[in-house]
C-alpha cells in the first residue's frame, strides 16, 4: 500500500470496521437491557409477524380463561338458585301430603293450601328474581333453542366464548337454562288450572298434586343436572386453555426472548473488537505523519 496524504484508506476501513462493531455492540445492549432478541423487525421480520399472532392468541386465551370462569359463577348463582327452589318444593309436597289425609276438615285445607300457595309464588319470586350481571337465569330467558347475539342485547341460550376464533367446536359453546317458575313447572295456582299441582285445597287435590310436585322436582333437577354438566366441561375448558396458553408463551419466548448467556458473549466480542478499532483508528491516523519524515518536516 502506497504510502498518501490525501486519502488515509487505513483510517476509513478502520472507521468501518469501528462503525460495525460499535452497532452491533449498541444492538446487544438494547436485547440484554430489554431481554427481547427480537425488539425491531429488522432483527427478524418473520419472527415478529409470528410473534405478534403468537402475542394476540396468548392474550386472548388469559380472557377465555376469564370468560369461562365467569360462566361457572353465573351457573353456581343459578345452581344455588334452584337449591333454595328445591328447599320450597319439598315443602309443598310435605303440604300436599299433609291435605291428603282425610283427618283435615276443609278450612284447614285451605289453610294448608295458603302456604302452599305462598311457596309457589316464593319459586316465582326467586325464578324472576335471580340474575348475574343483569342476565336474568331462570325467568326463561335463556331457555330458547336458537342464540341471537346481532342485537343489542342478545336472546336465546347464552353463548360463552373462550378460545382464538369462531368455530364453534373449538371457541365456544352454549348455556341454556329452562323456565323455573312455579307456573312453568305446573304447581301452584298461577299454573294451569289442568296442572295436577294447582291446588291442594281438596283431599283429591291434594292427592294429585303429589305427582304434580313430584315432577317439578324432576324438572327442577334436569335444569340443575344440565347445569353441573356445563360447569365441569367449563372447568375441564379452563385446564385446557391454561396449558395451550402456557405452550403458546414458551414458543414465543423461544422467538422473542434472548439468551443472555449467548448476547453476552456477543457482547463482550463487540465490545473488545470497538475498543480495538478505536485503538486502530487512533493509530491509522498518526500514519501519515510518515511521510512528513521523507519531506524533510
Amino acid at each position: 500500500m502506497s504510502l498518501v496524504i490525501n486519502n488515509n484508506l487505513m483510517a476509513a476501513n478502520a472507521s468501518r470496521n469501528l462503525s460495525q462493531s460499535y452497532s452491533a455492540l449498541g444492538t446487544s445492549i438494547r436485547r440484554l437491557s430489554s431481554g427481547l432478541r427480537v425488539g425491531i423487525a429488522a432483527d427478524d421480520a418473520a419472527g415478529l409477524a409470528v410473534r405478534e399472532l403468537m402475542r394476540s392468541d396468548i392474550a386472548a386465551l388469559g380472557q377465555g380463561v376469564r370468560n369461562a370462569n365467569d360462566a361457572i359463577s353465573m351457573i353456581q348463582t343459578a345452581d344455588g338458585a334452584l337449591q333454595v327452589i328445591d328447599e320450597k318444593l319439598i315443602r309443598m309436597k310435605e303440604l300436599a301430603e299433609q291435605a291428603s289425609t282425610g283427618t283435615y276438615n276443609s278450612d284447614q285445607r285451605l289453610i294448608i293450601d295458603s302456604e302452599y300457595q305462598a311457596m309457589a309464588s316464593e319459586i316465582t319470586r326467586i325464578a324472576n328474581a335471580t340474575d348475574f350481571n343483569g342476565i336474568y337465569l331462570l325467568n326463561g330467558n335463556l331457555s330458547g333453542s336458537t342464540h341471537t347475539g346481532s342485537g343489542l342485547v342478545s336472546s336465546g341460550k347464552l353463548k360463552v366464548h373462550f378460545g382464538t376464533g369462531n368455530d364453534s367446536a373449538e371457541d365456544y359453546y352454549y348455556v341454556q337454562i329452562n323456565t323455573s317458575t312455579a307456573s312453568a313447572m305446573g304447581v301452584g295456582n298461577q299454573a294451569a288450572s289442568t296442572s295436577a299441582g294447582f291446588t291442594i285445597s281438596t283431599q283429591s287435590a291434594a292427592q294429585n298434586a303429589l305427582d304434580g310436585i313430584k315432577n317439578a322436582i324432576v324438572s327442577k333437577d334436569k335444569i340443575r343436572a344440565a347445569l353441573g354438566g356445563i360447569q365441569n366441561r367449563l372447568e375441564n375448558t379452563i385446564s385446557n386453555l391454561q396449558i395451550q396458553a402456557e405452550n403458546l408463551q414458551a414458543a414465543e419466548s423461544r422467538i422473542s426472548d434472548v439468551d443472555v448467556s449467548l448476547e453476552m458473549t456477543e457482547f463482550v466480542r463487540n465490545q473488545i473488537m470497538s475498543q480495538s478499532a478505536v485503538a486502530m483508528l487512533a493509530q491509522a491516523n498518526s500514519l501519515p505523519r510518515m511521510a512528513m519524515s521523507l519531506l524533510g518536516g
